[in-house]
């Protein structure tokens, strides 16, 4: 598969720390690939680096073969990558329906709008019974579901999910992970960072380990996940 987004030599900080050593990664079109790592390793960091709220101090982030290094957030959401942000940060004054139209703002037209609104409101039916409830009143699985519909309602080519169920009651996992199949199946391309790094290892094609900002690992999922050394640090084993 050719890579929709091929990352080389990223080096991302916040004033004189690097949190981000000159990592190398590639997401292939219709590929979910992971991310995991301890806190603190730089994952969130890469994320927002790659969605443009962080601009790079070296390397470059090619998307469709064009390089977007340093380009403005807006203008990358534009281009068709839509990030669901850790902590999930919706609008909590707004209603469901109003974040979820914050979301198709930049739809082409008003059919296509009411589409991606109908095909979102069918992925996640709680959404469509709270539509006119403010959004910071819904539970903490009801609000990471509003934000990974806002995203699609951007038709993303890239979607990025940063640790989508961190903090969420147990059915709320497995339900984020359902849909999140749901996308692999239908072809959406994903970047996933996740801190369950079972559940991201068995959905994920490809991950990388990312350990003080730099990759100390990467290859096929089930690989990463039958890795001693993996299983040892983030899968419980021993």
């Amino acid at each position: 598969m050719s890579a929709l987004l091929e990352v080389t030599g990223l080096h991302l900080g916040y004033g004189r720390t690097t949190a981000v050593k000159g990592i190398d990664l590639s997401v292939p079109v219709g590929g979910v690939v992971c991310l995991i790592g301890a806190n603190g390793a730089g994952k969130t960091t890469t994320m927002r680096g790659l969605a443009g709220l962080l601009k790079p101090t070296a390397g470059s982030i090619r998307f469709e073969g064009a390089d977007i290094t340093g380009t403005a957030a807006h203008r990358i959401a534009r281009l068709g990558i839509r990030q669901v942000p850790e902590g999930r940060q919706v609008f909590a004054e707004m209603t469901v329906d109003e974040n979820l139209h914050l979301g198709g703002l930049q739809a082409p037209d008003s059919a296509e709008f009411a589409k991606r609104r109908d095909l979102v409101l069918e992925r996640f039916p709680r959404l469509r019974e709270r539509l006119s409830q403010q959004a910071g009143l819904l539970s903490g699985g009801e609000q990471q579901m509003l934000a990974m519909g806002r995203a699609l309602m951007g038709a993303p080519r890239l979607l990025l999910l940063d640790e989508p169920s961190m903090g969420l009651a147990p059915l709320f996992v497995e339900e984020i992970f359902r849909i999140i199949g749901d996308l692999k199946r239908e072809g959406t391309t994903i970047l996933l960072v996740e801190q369950n790094a079972q559940a991201a290892l068995e959905i994920a094609d490809y991950a990388y380990v990312l350990e003080s900002g730099v990759i100390t690992l990467h290859g096929p999922g089930p690989e990463i996940a039958d890795n001693p050394r993996v299983a040892a640090a983030y899968l419980g084993g021993h």
